[in-house]
């Protein structure tokens, strides 16, 4: 096998927590009427559609359009949508530091809006430190689709048998594993280290 010199992280809920219930615990007195709403109206398959380049207020509108009784709720998901957000994870952050210390390639690759993440970068330095970031949403491409990972080695120049992959989601990973990568599913930072470490890697 080649020797690994790329390291390529998630950002969502890797560096960065991401969580609606941050915001809608704010929002519903009752846990289980809001889990309802994130499961059948402000769900996960929506939001990738954002993701994936859909402008957050045709997504909004069409979500309004199919549940108008919960307008106000719809519309708070992008309105204040920052508060959705966590302080970085403080494990996962010292590891890519640690890694572009001792000379490894560092990149990220994220299913993200577009329009949300120049909302999120400022409040995350950590995120100046990735030699490059592919953005799905800027992109109109979204993880899995294997032209993704395609799009992040041709633009960078990484070659896929080199690099490794951290993924929080099992279906990213074997997307990465399906164009030649090495992928980890991430738990917590110090199970990545582990599993960095039985691939090789100094850390």
């Amino acid at each position: 096998m080649e020797s690994i010199d790329t390291v390529i992280f998630d950002l969502g809920d890797v560096l960065i927590p991401w969580n609606p219930r941050n915001l809608y615990r704010k929002l519903f007195s009752d846990e289980a009427e809001m889990e309802r709403f994130l499961a059948e109206v402000c769900t996960m398959e929506w939001n990738a559609q954002q993701d994936a380049g859909r402008p957050r207020e045709e997504g909004t509108a069409l979500l309004v359009a199919r549940h108008p009784e919960y307008e106000p709720l719809i519309r708070v998901f992008y309105d204040r949508w920052e508060e959705m957000l966590g302080e970085v994870i403080q494990g996962s952050a010292e590891l890519l530091l640690e890694l572009k210390a001792k000379g490894y390639r560092v990149f990220a690759l994220s299913n993200w809006s577009a329009e949300t993440f120049p909302v999120a970068r400022p409040k995350y330095p950590i995120l100046e430190e990735f030699e490059g970031l592919v953005i799905s949403g800027r992109e109109g491409l979204i993880k899995p689709d294997p032209a993704i990972y395609r799009l992040l080695c041709e633009r960078h120049g990484i070659d896929p048998r080199r690099a490794v992959f951290i993924d929080d989601n099992l279906a990213n990973v074997e997307g990465a594993r399906g164009v030649g990568m090495r992928a980890i599913a991430f738990r917590d930072a110090a199970q990545a280290r582990k599993e960095l470490a039985a691939l090789g890697l100094p850390v």
